[in-house]
């Protein structure tokens, strides 16, 4: 019976060891995987946010909390952009509109996004418009869409 408990114990303990771990995208948001966010950004003509995150991301954590739970954030950034949330640390395979296969971690590179959280807005071609690093507030990320916006606006585009 002892030995069964240990094995048991020991399975368990390797099962755990061997899971791989996945960074969070904040609650309540339809973050999709990056090449689903950018077909859904080409199809109905929305721009790109993307959100490259990682596992044990501190500042990810923090910012999820302090500005992602935001009822005004949460409106603005669901109903005006394809949003895509990337663990800029995964070897998770994905395949781009153009047919290129590419893990987490090389597009995360491809948009810099060395440190985390980094927060791009891109274009449904993937052409980087503005890009946010490190923790964000509610009061940083309603000022990065009103700049989005106005130079929507501005161009003729809204």
């Amino acid at each position: 019976m002892l030995k069964a408990a240990r094995l048991l114990i020991l399975t368990l303990s390797f099962s755990a060891l061997g899971a791989p771990a996945h960074a969070e995208a904040p609650d309540g948001y339809p973050f999709l995987p990056f090449d689903q966010a950018m077909q859904q950004a080409q199809s109905k003509g929305q721009l790109l946010f993307v959100y490259f995150g990682r596992f044990g991301c501190g500042y990810c954590e923090k910012t999820n909390k302090e500005a992602f739970s935001d009822a005004e954030v949460k409106s603005r950034y669901r109903d005006r952009y394809a949003l895509a949330y990337v663990d800029a640390e995964s070897g998770e395979r994905l395949r781009l509109p153009s047919g290129e296969r590419i893990t987490e971690r090389e597009l995360g590179t491809r948009y810099d996004a060395f440190v985390t959280p980094v927060f791009s807005f891109l274009t449904p071609e993937g052409e980087l418009l503005l890009r946010l690093v490190g923790v964000q507030r509610v009061e940083d990320l309603i000022e990065a869409d009103e700049r989005i916006q106005a130079a929507l606006a501005a161009a003729g585009a809204s």
